[in-house]
């Protein structure tokens, strides 16, 4: 796991009131005293630009010289991030989705090929859950994963996803259990502000 930081991204994260304080309930289910809401860093495309080329600059020490023919995301939280990365890197964008049974999926006619080398892009990697899913799926289709990366990795490192990755900031953001939460215990309404339903 390597952290690159050439810019002051959680700066950017106070300045558009993305980094949030109270009662969450995290895409992974879990519940944690901070949010980090990509999206409203990501609305400003100045901020997604440099953002995706951060990204880039990161991720050539994982897969150095190799030319990269597609960047995947998983939706939502990964397109734009995704986009920019793969615009940064003259690389084409394609995201994955959850089907009815919840599973990701390439659908709207994406396809990789057998051979293709791919890095996966997420926003906010906590568990890492969706974005070793895809690495899965795009495996499982033949196409080379070269390396993974996010804008903030809240596991402090410890998130495996299989591939080399990078994120342009990681920290050890505490998150409980719903079951252990003390936020809950002490009647403090949850909120879920991602992009996945409950």
């Amino acid at each position: 796991m390597v952290t690159t930081s050439v810019i002051p991204v959680l700066e950017l994260f106070q300045e558009t009131g993305a980094y949030l304080k109270g009662h969450f309930r995290l895409t992974s289910g879990l519940h944690s005293p901070e949010y980090l809401q990509c999206a409203l860093v990501l609305q400003h495309p100045r901020h997604a630009e440099t953002l995706g080329k951060a990204l880039g600059e990161g991720l050539k020490g994982l897969y150095g010289e190799r030319k990269i023919d597609t960047v995947v995301s998983p939706a939502m939280g990964g397109l734009i991030i995704g986009h920019e990365l793969a615009r940064a890197i003259g690389a084409r964008h394609i995201f994955t989705e959850r089907d009815d049974e919840r599973k990701m999926t390439l659908r709207r006619g994406f396809q990789v090929q057998p051979g293709e080398t791919i890095v996966v892009i997420e926003d906010v990697i906590t568990t890492g859950g969706s974005s070793a899913e895809v690495v899965e799926l795009l495996q499982a289709a033949g196409a080379e994963v070269v390396a993974a990366g996010s804008i903030i990795d809240r596991s402090g490192g410890r998130a495996d996803l299989g591939v080399p990755r990078t994120a342009l900031v990681t920290l050890n953001v505490v998150s409980w259990e719903p079951a252990a939460c003390p936020l809950c215990a002490a009647g403090q309404p949850v909120v879920k502000p991602g992009s996945r339903p409950t």
